[in-house]
């Protein structure tokens, strides 16, 4: 009987594997870092196929379905609550309310996706804070250079470009906010009509 490492094994009660002791366990400072839960490997084996004998059953698969449906409407809830929080930060002249439109939601299908990784999945912050900082973070990638720039590697330098860049960001929206024509080399107009 062999030794192996259980990876699905924190669905069943304390004790249902016999836990083993390992010496030597990778360190951290005074920290000892996990192998994580070793069990006999027949026992890893009998919950591998109690997990497939599960998942194999009609009523798993609709259960599935059922879960994949209901995060389906709530991604779809949440990508039109983001979409009006963009729309109201935004909140451009009557003249630009098309672009506005546009770009609310060129930024919600970019930022809003679940894995995107982007500030709109937080929920750590409103959404009012959370739609800014998206419309922000999409601004510098798309209307500046900010991805080709070579920044010095000096604590605070990367903060002060981005906050430089959203700054510069802030005063390009104001136009549209306040319904100036805007001139045809606008990088925000570029971009939108770019994608």
């Amino acid at each position: 009987m062999g030794i192996s490492a259980c990876r699905g094994c924190r669905n069943y009660p304390e004790g249902y594997f016999e836990k083993f002791l390992l010496e030597g366990g990778n360190k951290k400072g005074r920290r000892t870092i996990s192998l994580g839960i070793w069990a006999p490997e027949n026992a890893i084996y009998a919950a591998k196929d109690e997990v497939s004998a599960v998942r194999s059953t009609e009523t798993y698969r609709k259960k599935r379905a059922s879960d994949a449906v209901r995060r389906e409407k709530k991604q779809e809830l949440y990508s039109e609550e983001f979409i009006h929080a963009i729309r109201d930060f935004l909140s451009f002249h009557s003249r630009h309310i098309d672009l506005e439109e546009k770009l609310a939601g060129i930024i919600a299908d970019h930022a809003v996706p679940v894995g995107s990784g982007t500030v709109a999945r937080t929920q750590m912050i409103p959404i009012e804070k959370r739609a800014q900082l998206a419309v922000i973070a999409w601004m510098r990638h798309q209307t500046t250079a900010y991805d080709n720039l070579k920044i010095a590697r000096i604590k605070g330098e990367r903060r002060e470009v981005r906050r430089t860049l959203a700054k510069k960001s802030l005063e390009l929206l104001e136009n549209y906010r306040s319904g100036k024509d805007i001139p045809e080399n606008c990088p925000l107009f570029a971009a939108v009509n770019r994608l």
